[in-house]
């Protein structure tokens, strides 16, 4: 009898060790963390990666419409679902480290969601709007929405490790040959595309160019009066060898402004022109500090509202209609008309609607407007205006040129493009700084010390 019940009990407990031993293999791959490596290895693969720990977070059939909506569209866009425990210290730049490809990174943690950027992708603050626009949203919603927008603004390609999915087999020599007489008439009609389509951009860049040659030529015929009406003369009693040189600084920037301008081909030639006479303006306000015995002027962009009203001497606070106040550099005159709530006398074009300011003109204004005001500071000028949005697209570096701050700032133009492999040689100011700082960076920031917090 006890023999029957030994044989009875065997099975029980090789079932028991059996369940012990699967628990012990399994419960801990279960809970173990992902590493940013497996993660990086994904992106490396394809565009979404859900992690086990957050698929209920996006279903795999709406992870493949993503990835797919992301593939057609040519575009460096990752997007990473993580749990909310996920460890945030770093997390995006070292992502960005062992993906190692340029592109725009979003991650989902829980039910609060980031993003950083390589510049030369998007902007720091065309990102940052990205992602506030986004907040609040389910997962589902909220991904869907930052794809679409995200690749309507973003640069680059998609990175060739992509690739398409191979097939199981071979091509048949008659499947190759017909493959091969629709791409050689593909090629055909394309080569006819690119040969019209080069055509109609150079139409319109000289199209471009004249509207904005008559702008060019007020700026440097004013220019050109008020050297006209300084009453300075070189050799004269009471000058200097140091306003002699401001004197004939301007005088220099005159002349490389009209040779510049009679040399220019496209839009984007411009904003050497208009350098030129930022720098004989400012070359004007020594000379008259000088010669009334004042301090001489620190450099400071022109006034934002008319250049021609020469350097500025304070920032103001100003708010265009519909949009948000800002803190712009303006003259004296027209610091004091908005201090007496009168309106600045702006400087307005000719337009297919009639005399607009320069900010609402069109995007042959970009380089005109990135000569006088450098990269630097013109983003935040110009945020809000019709300019401003056509800036920060990144179609506009390819017709204009690049070198205007966060709206290009050469990145398209050089280095590495978006979805190219650039292993560890990237920013680590695109991805450092805190979750939540509008200054970038990876999770962390408001109460978690560094970690995922702030603002959520």
């Amino acid at each position: 009898m006890k023999a029957v019940l030994r044989t009875r009990s065997l099975p029980a407990l090789l079932l028991a060790a059996l369940a012990l031993v699967m628990a012990t293999l399994f419960a801990p791959a279960a809970s173990a963390q992902t590493g940013i490596s497996t993660i990086a290895q994904a992106f490396r693969k394809g565009p979404v990666y859900v992690d086990p720990a957050a698929s209920a977070q996006l279903s795999k059939a709406d992870a493949d419409a993503l990835a797919k909506r992301i593939k057609d569209a040519n575009k460096p866009l990752f997007i990473a679902v993580l749990p909310a425990d996920y460890p945030t210290a770093g997390l995006f730049s070292r992502l960005r480290a062992a993906t190692g490809i340029t592109g725009l990174y979003g991650i989902r943690l829980g039910d609060r969601f980031d993003a950083r950027a390589d510049a030369s992708v998007m902007s720091a603050t065309a990102r940052q709007n990205l992602v506030t626009s986004v907040q609040g949203e389910p997962a589902k919603a909220q991904l869907t929405d930052f794809t679409d927008r995200a690749l309507a603004h973003m640069g680059g390609h998609a990175p060739k490790s992509w690739g398409g999915s191979s097939g199981g087999g071979g091509a048949s020599s008659a499947a190759l040959i017909a493959v091969g007489a629709v791409v050689l008439a593909g090629g055909v009609g394309a080569f006819a595309l690119v040969r019209r389509n080069r055509r109609r951009r150079e139409e319109e860049q000289r199209a471009a160019l004249d509207r904005l040659r008559v702008v060019v030529d007020e700026d440097i015929t004013a220019f050109g009066e008020e050297l006209d009406r300084l009453d300075f003369q070189p050799a004269g009693p009471g000058a200097d060898d140091a306003m002699r040189a401001d004197y004939e600084h301007a005088l220099d920037a005159y002349d490389t402004a009209k040779q510049r301008m009679a040399q220019a081909s496209r839009p984007e030639d411009v904003r050497t022109v208009t350098e030129a006479l930022e720098d004989g303006r400012f070359s004007l306000a020594r000379l008259a500090a000088r010669r009334e015995g004042r301090p001489l002027p620190e450099r400071r962009p022109p006034c934002f509202f008319d250049p021609r009203h020469g350097p500025s001497v304070t920032d103001a606070t100003w708010t265009p209609p519909g949009g948000a106040a800002r803190q712009v550099p303006v003259c004296a005159a027209d610091a004091t008309r908005l201090a007496d709530g009168r309106d600045p006398v702006i400087r307005e074009v000719d337009t297919d609607y009639g005399r607009r300011p320069y900010w609402d003109a069109g995007p042959a204004y970009g380089p005109w407007a990135g000569g006088y005001f450098g990269g630097g500071i013109l983003p935040g000028l110009l945020v809000g205006t019709l300019l401003g949005s056509i800036m920060a697209t990144p179609s506009y570096a390819a017709d204009y040129g690049t070198g205007y701050g966060d709206f290009g700032g050469g990145d398209y133009g050089g280095g590495y493009e978006g979805g190219d492999v650039s292993g560890t040689d990237f920013d680590p100011g695109d991805f450092g700084g805190g979750f939540g700082d509008s200054g970038g960076g990876d999770f962390g920031g408001g109460d978690s010390g560094g970690d995922f917090g702030g603002g959520f």
